[in-house]
């Protein structure tokens, strides 16, 4: 078949194009969010717990922060009694994950409206949960104090991911929003041993191999941005080769990493709070698993283009599916984690999907943030991915019905 004669081809320029156009960009942003979120060591999340009646205004700006680390640390704080369900609903809807990374690279003003529209909906519906007193009754009862105290025993002798960071960070971490041994220790960073080498590798030699491989990347971006041809306008040839290369480690990366739907927890994130470099290590690992998507999503369209017949056929398909497209964006935002929504991020910055998907998939997707309310309280989980589904459904089908 033609499709697999092509298919090395397909590929290489696919991984190319991921890290040269996208993933260095991707990387150059997290690392500026980053340096933001570690400057601020969760002010905004203590700031959350002092004031009442911002609550739903804050958890929605959290949310609207590319990335899931805003949202995460908001979630724990539901269980603890410390913001309202109405806030995590906002939270929740003003969230894109990481595939907002990939609709600010592709163009700033799209993120900007996209955001605007989010954080409207997310304020109005976290105001409205509040007012009618919807989720007041869903967390379940908490452990005691004592029954805590002997689970944390049996963990004393392994430590968790956020321990181990401090310890290579030479830094005393403190938690924020919860403390050592409380609910939130238990269900969140006590879930599995992360000893060993791949645990070394990740924060000693693998984050600055890849950084090394971002920085001519980023270079590269902006050269073809400015339209210089990448194989023949240089002495240097084959220079996309660099991004073939980026996007191969990436994916190592993203496996040795351990992640594969989602790519950020609470542990890692209270991490970045506190240290630089955690900084630099847990944002090249999101940067990899999002540059690994992305790859996946160019990958699935350029092949789907070959089976199909070319971008003629796709695009008459997609305009006969209608309000199909909407349901179908709808239906991925409830799956957690952040891979499926950048991959339809993706789909619709090449063009596949139309905006009116795009935003209700906004609305409904949680990105990583849905992890640690489903390990903390799997029914506050389930009703707020359904309290999210509406105003996605309604706000998607405005759109869709305005010709958008």
């Amino acid at each position: 078949m033609r499709i697999l004669d092509n298919f090395l081809d397909i590929a290489y320029t696919a991984a190319a194009d991921t890290f040269i156009a996208v993933g260095s960009f991707v990387g150059i942003t997290l690392l500026l969010f980053g340096y933001i979120n570690y400057r601020s060591e969760g002010r905004l999340i203590r700031a959350i717990e002092e004031r009442k009646k911002l609550q739903v205004v804050i958890g929605a700006f959290l949310g609207l922060t590319p990335g899931c680390g805003g949202a995460i640390m908001v979630m724990p704080l539901y269980l603890l009694g410390k913001v309202s369900f109405g806030t995590v609903v906002a939270t929740l809807i003003a969230t894109m994950g990481d595939a907002a990374f990939v609709i600010l690279v592709y163009s700033p003003r799209l993120f900007i409206l996209v955001s605007l529209v989010s954080f409207i909906v997310a304020v109005v519906t976290g105001y409205l949960m509040d007012r009618f007193k919807i989720g007041v009754d869903l967390v379940e009862r908490v452990r005691s104090r004592e029954e805590l105290k002997n689970l944390h025993k049996a963990f004393e002798d392994e430590p968790t991911e956020f321990e181990l960071d401090a310890e290579n960070g030479s830094v005393a971490f403190m938690h924020i929003g919860h403390e050592e041994g409380d609910i939130v220790d238990m269900a969140l960073h006590h879930e599995h041993s992360v000893q060993g080498n791949l645990h070394r590798f990740r924060h000693e030699i693998g984050y600055k191999l890849f950084w090394m491989l971002i920085v001519p990347g980023f270079i590269l971006g902006v050269m073809d941005l400015m339209q210089i041809d990448l194989d023949s306008g240089l002495p240097i040839k084959n220079l996309t080769l660099i991004g073939a290369v980026g996007t191969f480690f990436s994916l190592i990366y993203t496996i040795i990493s351990k992640k594969v739907l989602k790519d950020d927890n609470h542990a890692e994130t209270e991490s970045k709070m506190h240290s630089l470099k955690e900084t630099l290590v847990h944002n090249a690992e999101e940067t990899a698993f999002v540059i690994s998507w992305v790859f996946l999503a160019f990958l699935l369209y350029e092949v789907g283009l070959e089976l199909m017949g070319g971008e003629e056929v796709l695009t008459a398909f997609m305009s006969k599916s209608g309000f199909l497209v909407v349901l179908i964006a709808v239906l991925v935002g409830l799956i957690p984690g952040c891979g499926p929504q950048i991959l339809l991020a993706t789909l619709y910055v090449t063009g596949v999907i139309p905006f009116s998907a795009l935003i209700a998939n906004a609305i409904c997707n949680d990105g990583d943030a849905l992890f640690p309310l489903l390990a903390i309280n799997k029914k506050s989980a389930v009703w707020v991915s359904v309290y999210n589904l509406i105003p996605a459904l309604i706000v998607g089908g405005g759109f869709y019905l305005f010709g958008y």
